[in-house]
């Protein structure tokens, strides 16, 4: 069982990991993509978690894994059709997650019309650090992504820039799925996404919120 750290020291065991995609005006643009007139709606399994210190194993039939360095937030009580004011009541911890994605095979399924799980949901693609307590942090809107391969910093962006802020996107996912205990949620990526290849070393940060290092396996 995978299961989620808050750094006071409670676990909660993973759920759903929902994950907004095309969040980012800046990271729409780099991809060629349009912009959404709703959010983009996307899962990962438990099993692609991984944490602090293991490896990535980019699956055979990929030659090009990216990285998206991403704000996660913990879900700690259930909600179902939440009140946008009332949406950051239900968030346990924030964290940071490098959500994989096995570019060529995203895309080769897109233009086929099928969906592109294999390229989102494979074991090892969503390494993800421990996380802050929700009260800790004042503002989720005011927080910076950095992400970077052997040392090299490659995103580095600010949540403000949001198409759809947190309390927007729990509200959202809520009309649509009940949140529980132990979902998590990745809000999207800034710009600055890239190709990843065996032996790279990636660190993903939230300056004072969260932490994670992982490498590729060779």
């Amino acid at each position: 069982m995978k299961t989620a750290r808050i750094k006071s020291g409670k676990e909660f065991a993973i759920g759903k990991i929902l994950c907004i995609g095309r969040n980012y005006v800046d990271h729409i643009h780099e991809l060629g993509n349009e912009l959404p007139a709703a959010p983009v709606i996307f899962m990962k399994p438990a099993s692609s978690v991984i944490s602090d210190g293991e490896s990535i194993v980019i699956p055979a039939y990929s030659n090009d894994c990216h990285h998206e360095g991403e704000l996660a937030v913990l879900i700690g009580k259930t909600g179902k059709d939440i009140p946008l004011d009332e949406a950051l009541e239900h968030v346990a911890g924030y964290g940071v997650a490098i959500d994989l994605t096995l570019r060529d095979v995203q895309g080769e399924l897109k233009k086929k019309g099928l969906p592109w799980d294999i390229a989102k949901g494979f074991d090892t693609a969503c390494p993800l650090s421990d996380f802050t307590p929700a009260e800790q942090i004042a503002d989720p809107q005011q927080l910076q992504i950095r992400l970077s391969v052997n040392g090299e910093m490659r995103q580095d962006g600010p949540t403000s820039l949001m198409i759809n802020p947190v309390r927007e996107i729990i509200r959202h996912l809520s009309t649509i799925f009940t949140l529980e205990p132990g979902d998590i949620i990745l809000t999207g990526t800034p710009a600055g996404v890239g190709r990843i290849i065996s032996g790279d070393k990636l660190v993903a940060e939230i300056p004072g919120v969260a932490r994670v290092e992982v490498s590729v396996a060779l």
